[in-house]
């Protein structure tokens, strides 16, 4: 609902704001400008916000400036907004604008192929990690190969190892009798 007023200054009407349009129209903000007939005694400007379909309303009131637009923020998406400007002067303020009907973007897609740069950037990452986890499983499955060669060439020339074979082959021998025990003679 809106409710129009005219405020009379010095027998001179305060003009509403001309050519209200809708700039930069984002998902969840958008930006909101105007003109005004030049000579109006402006010092300032009031905005509202309001969804279509429902009664509450954001008033913006910006005083002591020249700007000719201002932001509109948290916004929700896919949602119609009417928006309005007045004028205000030290007398009082304009009569609203015609109102400027607009309806914000879904969330668009370009986030969707963000997600999904970053997903395919998430597996190519993760293919990437995958290969360096099988190259050093690789390499780590060589060194075992390499060490367990290795053990078995230090373990057949281990010292210990060359006594047992020696035990073996002089079991029945002593050290009086070098050919054989007291079994082994050569009588």
């Amino acid at each position: 609902m809106c409710v129009c007023v005219c405020v009379c200054l010095s027998d001179t009407l305060l003009s509403a704001p001309l050519n209200v349009t809708i700039r930069e129209l984002e998902v969840n903000s958008a930006v909101v400008t105007w003109e005004i007939l030049e000579g109006d005694p402006v010092i300032g400007f009031a905005i509202t916000q309001q969804k279509k379909d429902v009664r509450m309303l954001r008033f913006i009131q910006e005083v002591n400036t020249t700007t000719r637009s201002c932001a509109l923020w948290d916004l929700d998406e896919d949602t119609e907004y009417i928006v309005h400007v007045q004028s205000i002067s030290m007398g009082g303020s304009s009569p609203p604008s015609q109102p400027v009907l607009f309806r914000t973007p879904k969330e668009s897609g370009e986030d969707d192929e963000v997600m999904m740069e970053e997903f395919g950037q998430a597996a190519q990452l993760r293919a990437g990690e995958l290969i360096i986890i099988v190259v050093v499983l690789i390499m780590w499955a060589g060194v075992i190969a390499l060490f367990c060669r290795q053990y078995d060439i230090i373990k057949d020339n281990e010292p210990n190892n060359n006594k047992d074979k020696a035990k073996n082959s002089s079991e029945c021998s002593t050290p009086e009798h070098p050919q054989g025990g007291l079994l082994r003679s050569n009588v």
